[in-house]
């Protein structure tokens, strides 16, 4: 699945679009590597968020193409 398509369904980020631009700026590390939209994720995998000056670290558990709102959580885990 795409970076940009997993942050918005795991609800990390609220909106693709959004996704985009951070992954654009620069603000999202794919395994520590500054990560493109368009990159793959998958289940292991580490992500970090860059926003201001706060930091969210999560490791990928599962990845689906669609996902319950309040059950997102459980496709990632904050490390």
């Amino acid at each position: 699945m795409r970076l940009d398509k997993f942050l918005k369904v795991s609800r990390l980020i609220k909106r693709r679009t959004v996704a985009n631009e951070a992954c654009d700026a620069g603000r999202i590390l794919l395994n520590d590597k500054v990560a493109r939209a368009s990159a793959q994720v998958k289940a292991g995998d580490i992500i970090e968020i860059q926003f201001g000056n706060r930091n969210t670290r999560v490791e990928v558990l599962r990845v689906e193409e669609t996902y319950k709102k309040d059950e997102a959580k459980e496709l990632y885990r904050n490390l």
